[in-house]
């Protein structure tokens, strides 16, 4: 696969920030947008071959260069804080240096997506509301600072109709594709009688974000122990499916929302895969 053009990884560039504005991120301490460019001045048409990812692996970046791409959008960050030195004995440093050398850039768009109206926050929530069919009432936890509508971190939703506890855990497993979750709860030979009726959702981690949100249910990816443990000593539960598991599925959304937008600006050659090999770290055994 040939190194985009400087053109067209600006025209693609442009088409992923129409759907999630760098604005919309939290940059007080991410760090998104594109953050390797590889692009070369030429006036040939470049094919875009676009990879989609959670994270940046050794065997994600292997898989770039073997099926050829030359742009991949990784959910979250692989380069956080300034690099004094790069060497290879560092894995995410050796994978940076072997997608440079293969002419392939790298966009990070992470809490802009975590943020946007649509984003994966929005697709956690429709798991929860039969895509929402159930849904009274969601609000952002904590709305950007640009005061638009529908966008920020987090969310809080109101069901029309309260369901059982057991019912939220199936919706949840069926929306993330995975086959268990951790749950904290004070009653666990209860799960068809404790009624959720409010629930309030963070892809990733929602340490911070739930500090003074109260609701029956806490839904995210991972929680600290003591936080944990809070939250079930109030008499709430906690579901955590650990972290990339709450951002995955959601890839497939995104695949769908970019060729759209692609479609729209008139840029067909845009060849969009998610990794095969991308998966969280975390196993049960």
């Amino acid at each position: 696969m040939t190194t985009l053009s400087t053109k067209t990884l600006k025209q693609v560039v442009c088409g992923i920030q129409k759907l999630y504005p760098i604005s919309f991120a939290d940059n007080s301490w991410d760090n998104t947008g594109l953050l390797v460019d590889c692009s070369v001045s030429t006036t040939n048409e470049t094919k875009t071959k676009l990879l989609l990812t959670v994270d940046l692996t050794q065997s994600v970046a292997d898989e770039a260069v073997t099926t050829g791409c030359n742009l991949i959008l990784a959910y979250h960050p692989f380069i956080f804080r300034g690099l004094k030195s790069i060497r290879p004995s560092d894995p995410q440093q050796s994978s940076l240096i072997k997608l440079i050398r293969s002419g392939i850039s790298v966009y990070c768009p992470h809490t802009a997506i975590d943020a946007a109206k649509g984003g994966v926050n929005d697709w956690l929530a429709e798991g929860i509301t039969d895509r929402d069919a159930n849904l009274k009432e969601k609000t952002i936890i904590e709305p950007n600072s640009d005061g638009i509508d529908g966008v920020g971190m987090g969310r809080l939703v109101v069901l029309k109709r309260p369901i059982s506890l057991r019912s939220v855990i199936k919706r949840v497993k069926k929306n993330l594709k995975i086959e268990h979750i951790q749950l904290a709860t004070k009653h666990p030979d209860q799960l068809d009688e404790l009624s959720i009726r409010t629930v309030a959702i963070c892809a990733g981690s929602g340490s911070s974000l739930f500090r003074n949100v109260r609701a029956d249910l806490y839904y995210t990816g991972e929680l600290a122990h003591h936080e944990a443990l809070f939250y079930k000593e109030c008499g709430a539960h906690v579901i955590a499916c650990n972290h990339s598991n709450t951002e995955r599925g959601f890839l497939q959304v995104l695949k769908l929302q970019l060729n759209e937008q692609f479609k729209q600006m008139g840029l067909e050659q845009v060849n969009i895969t998610i990794s095969l090999t991308d998966r969280d770290p975390y196993q049960v055994v």
